[in-house]
């Protein structure tokens, strides 16, 4: 088997040297991951002309080849199927492990379920995989230790139909609390009081984050005032049980079957009921 290896975290993040270990076991392993940490940039793609680098890591001690690719998640995607995979698609492309959970709205914004998106959109088996933890050094050993057969299972079955892909969510609890795995939807959240001055300490307070450690954010200009895009989670009443994040504050695994058509086909018909399927006269 000839897999796919990407995240949006970077290709020094645990999480995806633990997948990396994991998923060698299954067959020929290839790394393409962000030179830098590219979380939140959904499917957003490098465009124009400007020059993106790539470095070939070489093997490690597992025979997993290692390489960067200093683009978005999803130019990862793009660039691994056009330069090493150009002559053989990859048999699957996975997606994580993520530092931080992609349950509920998350996913909307994740880098990580964008690789995998990308994936889909260009007819690969496609998964995604996140901890619902965005320190540095999580346990990742529930990962390790349900993830396999999780893998195996959807492998054994995937849909022939296009566009599918999967976005696993994992709490961040030993195995031992894990009660189960569940088959879930996409649950409804917001984010509350999103926009604050910048305090890095209270970043490193929520999330374990050492912001200190963040090279992308440069100098401020004359007249610039730093915030932060933060936000305090919050519940819908109209989710139900089956809600992917519910289940993974109640102990479980979630599995959300994702599809790259977003169209809601009973809007359609509504909508041609209403009168929008007519000929202008000329």
């Amino acid at each position: 088997m000839k897999i796919l290896l990407t995240n949006d975290d970077g290709y020094l993040a645990k999480g995806i040297k633990v997948l990396a270990k994991l998923l060698s076991g299954y067959g020929e392993v290839t790394v393409v991951a962000p030179k830098h940490h590219q979380s939140g940039m959904s499917m957003g793609v490098d465009l124009g002309l400007h020059r993106l680098a790539y470095k070939d890591l070489g093997l490690d001690e597992n025979g997993v080849r290692w390489s960067y690719f200093d683009g978005k998640p999803a130019s990862c995607v793009k660039f691994a199927l056009n330069y090493p995979f150009k002559d053989l698609r990859p048999d699957v492309v996975v997606c994580g492990v993520n530092h931080g959970t992609n349950a509920g709205a998350g996913a909307c914004y994740s880098g990580t379920l964008g690789a995998a998106e990308e994936a889909a959109l260009n007819d690969c088996r496609s998964i995604g995989v996140s901890i619902d933890s965005m320190e540095e050094n999580p346990d990742f050993s529930c990962v390790e230790c349900f993830f396999p057969d999780i893998f195996e299972r959807l492998l054994k079955d995937y849909p022939g139909k296009y566009g599918i892909f999967y976005n696993i969510n994992f709490p961040a609890l030993p195995p031992e609390q894990i009660k189960g795995v569940k088959a879930a939807h996409q649950g409804i959240n917001t984010w509350t009081r999103e926009v604050l001055e910048w305090n890095p300490d209270e970043i490193l307070e929520h999330f374990g984050i050492n912001i200190s450690k963040d090279k992308t954010s440069g100098p401020l200009e004359e007249g610039e005032k730093p915030f932060m895009l933060l936000g305090t989670f919050t519940d819908d009443d109209r989710n139900t049980p089956g809600a992917d994040f519910r289940l993974n504050m109640d102990g479980w695994i979630s599995v959300v079957p994702d599809k790259v058509d977003m169209t809601d086909y009973a809007e359609v018909e509504r909508l041609a009921k209403l009168g929008f399927n007519r000929e202008f006269k000329k």
